[in-house]
This record gives C-alpha cells, structure tokens and sequence, in this order.
C-alpha cells in the first residue's frame, strides 16, 4: 500500500499534466489546418518537416506535405487506467483506435479539406501494441536532439499514467526508443474503408 503523501503526488503530476495536455490541444489546433477529434484520436493536419519518408506502397513524404498528426486521447486514457487493469486497457485502446481510424478514413476520403493529406504520422513508443493489425509502418526517428527529447517526454508520459511503470521503465529504459508510425493516405483507405455491399 503506498502512503498517502505518493498517492497525492501522482495526483498532482496527472492533473498538472492533463493541464498541459489541454494546452498542447488548444496549441495543435491553432497551428492546423484541421483538426478533429475521432472516439480515442485526435488529428491535426500540419506540414511536414523532416527527413523524407519512403513508404512501403512507393509514397514519398517530403518537407512541405501535409499529413494528418494523429495523438491520442490521454485524459480517456488516464480514466480508464484509474479503474481498469493495465492489459484491459491496452486492448481497449487497441479496439477503439481501430474504430477511430475507420472514421478517419471516412473523412480523408470526404472532406475537400483533407484532399492534400499525404499520410497519417504518430510518435510513440508503445508501437507493437499499435501497429499490430492496425498497418502503421514504423520508421526510426533520426539520431539528435527532437529524439532525445520526445524520448524523455514519452517514457514521462508512461510513468505518469501508470506509475507502476516508473519501477520498469529504468532496467529497460535503452528500449524504450520512440518510432514514427506512419501510414499513407492510400493504406489507410483501402484498409479501414467499409467492405462495399453484395446484392
């Protein structure tokens, strides 16, 4: 059982960071063309800046494409993680970022807005639990100071939200390296559009 004085603390650092979150979402809209919140997803259509991007179907992604940012949910995610185990959670995610990602497809298909939106991009480091059977490519994030620092932020991010996972993350921590999943407009269509209807 931890003291009382821990439990407060955790209390604090999740509710002083679901405050940064609400500001990052606000910030993210501002710098967007679009944005919209789908179940568990939120998405914000930004330029791409970086290095480019060979996918597997032959897209390249170069500086200046748009693509659709894709975050998700935390303050779901932290509620569910107050009355649920850790596992249950995890496929919980899984099942619902599946759903988010069909009405994505919807609106990549539909929306004028969205017609320039080369591919779909996400950083994180829980990646074999999201790209299975989802169809994200993984691409590792290059060597510099953008990595060092979202990986600090993302194994914060994990401590924060379960933080039995402080005890873990130190002995595996050098495995702990974000990726950058991506999936291309195409991929994303032709994955999570709906089956066409049989007479």
């Amino acid at each position: 059982m931890q003291p009382a004085n821990a439990t407060y603390l955790k209390r604090f650092i999740q509710w002083a960071w679901m405050g940064w979150e609400q500001w990052f979402d606000r910030f993210g809209r501002a710098r967007s063309l679009y944005s919209g919140h789908y179940g568990i997803c939120k998405m914000f259509v930004i330029k791409y800046h970086g290095p480019s991007i060979a996918c597997q179907d032959g897209t390249l992604i170069r500086t200046g494409d748009w693509i659709g940012e894709l975050h998700l949910d935390n303050r779901f995610i932290l509620d569910m993680l107050r009355t649920h185990d850790a596992n249950q959670v995890a496929l919980r995610v899984a099942r619902l970022t599946r759903s988010s990602m069909r009405q994505i497809s919807e609106e990549v298909k539909n929306l004028p807005q969205l017609r320039h939106v080369k591919a779909l991009q996400g950083i994180t480091l829980l990646h074999r639990g999201i790209t299975h059977g989802l169809g994200f490519e993984t691409h590792p994030l290059k060597q510099g100071t953008f990595r060092s620092l979202t990986t600090s932020y993302l194994r914060l991010l994990l401590t924060v939200f379960h933080p039995r996972n402080g005890a873990r993350i130190g002995p595996h921590a050098e495995k702990l390296i974000p990726l950058r999943l991506i999936m291309t407009r195409a991929a994303l269509i032709e994955r999570f559009s709906p089956a066409p209807k049989t007479a």
